[in-house]
């Protein structure tokens, strides 16, 4: 019977042994490390915006009319000066004939009076040395003498007579010139508004027939930044980004204008700014959406980890690892509380550290004891052991 009770107090101690393996002691946790290293740290702004032409000009027409003949189409190349539609010019010609007409009438009429009022002062100047000899009387002297002011009165009518009509010829002739529609600058035809056929009417507004894009192989962005972000933005600094056509292509322009006027929308309050794009292979096209990122500081070989590291908290027995945000924001970071996580001896042990300048990814080391080379914790890997079927089998029944 002794030996019995032996036997069964030495199974518990091995079967409480093996529990203590399989279901209390875990394995020790794993962390994922990073180096300690020298690079680039690049801060950046990102925003969105459309690319545009930087000079895009509306062609309208100042006459009325029926467009005859349609000399470009979309995309089509154009110089200054080029006809690019002709308005039907029937009407103006008439209206050219008819001023002409009676610009020539009245200046004939003017002609005419003015032979008359010649007349008029030599027959004055004739009766005022006759009434000095006492041959005409005063009253003949003053016939002649008034009918001198009237032709002369005559005379500045027709002139004025003259200068109207001469004006009403004028414009016709702008008119008709107007109804040849050329391009005032060169450049690309981006869009069409009219078709051969239709009646286009200036009375009101200037309707708009072409729009032509004056240099589409320069382009500018605008793009809007954040009242938060638009402090560090300046004139000349590099921007880089891509658009949805080509995706695996990166672009880059320069900052050429940072405007003060704010653009309010729904309470967000946010500023336009002009990034000025190189287009010489013309793979760029006006209206495309670009993914913009403003270069606002780069400093280079510095020393420098990943953001991960400052997040990374040691997490307790049967936690989760703790991850807390830096107390910085994009751009810059704190110099006081920031420290990272070594690995001594397997145990992470804290290290105290100052930031500086932060691209989001990688984070700048101005201060604290780490080296070039080191590693540092970004993440802990918790592993749990799992219990096999065989430590769920119960023990042999006594």
């Amino acid at each position: 019977m002794k030996k019995i009770y032996l036997v069964a107090t030495a199974s518990l101690c091995i079967l409480g042994a093996a529990g203590y393996f399989l279901f209390v002691r875990k394995t020790p946790p794993e962390y994922k490390t990073a180096t300690v290293e020298r690079g680039a740290i690049v801060a950046t702004v990102s925003s969105t915006g459309t690319l545009n032409a930087v000079t895009t000009v509306q062609v309208g027409t100042q006459v009325s009319g029926t467009i005859q003949k349609l000399f470009v189409d979309y995309n089509s190349s154009v110089k200054k000066g080029q006809i690019i539609a002709q308005i039907d010019p029937s009407i103006f010609n008439s209206q050219v004939e008819q001023s002409r007409g009676n610009y020539q009438a009245a200046a004939a009429n003017l002609a005419k009076l003015r032979a008359t009022a010649m007349d008029a002062e030599r027959t004055l100047k004739r009766n005022r040395q006759l009434l000095k000899e006492g041959i005409v009387s005063q009253g003949d002297y003053d016939t002649a003498e008034t009918r001198y002011q009237e032709a002369r009165a005559a005379v500045q009518a027709a002139e004025g007579n003259v200068l109207q009509t001469r004006g009403s010829y004028r414009q016709a002739e702008t008119n008709l010139r107007y109804a040849t529609i050329r391009s005032p600058v060169d450049g690309i035809v981006v869009s069409r508004d009219v078709d051969v056929g239709q009646t286009v009417a200036a009375s009101f507004q200037t309707p708009t027939l072409f729009t032509i894009a004056q240099d589409l192989t320069k382009m500018q962005i605008n793009t809007s930044v954040d009242e938060a972000d638009i402090g560090k933005v300046q004139v000349g600094q590099t921007a880089v980004f891509n658009v949805d056509a080509y995706p695996e292509t990166q672009f880059s322009g320069v900052v050429s204008q940072v405007r003060i006027a704010p653009m309010i929308t729904q309470n967000v309050v946010t500023y336009d700014v002009i990034i000025t794009v190189d287009n010489r292979d013309l793979k760029l096209k006006p209206g495309m959406t670009a993914n913009v990122s403003i270069e606002v500081m780069r400093k280079d070989n510095v020393l420098n980890i990943p953001t991960a590291a400052l997040r990374f908290r040691p997490a307790a027995d049967g936690e989760e690892t703790e991850r807390q945000p830096p107390r910085w924001r994009s751009g810059t970071a704190g110099t006081s509380g920031q420290r990272v996580f070594v690995l001594k001896d397997g145990k992470p042990v804290p290290v105290p550290v100052q930031t500086g300048t932060t691209d989001n990814s990688h984070v700048e080391l101005v201060g604290g004891s780490l080296r070039a080379g080191q590693e540092v914790i970004v993440e802990q890997i918790l592993t749990r052991k799992k219990a096999s079927p065989a430590g769920r089998m119960m023990g042999p029944r006594f």
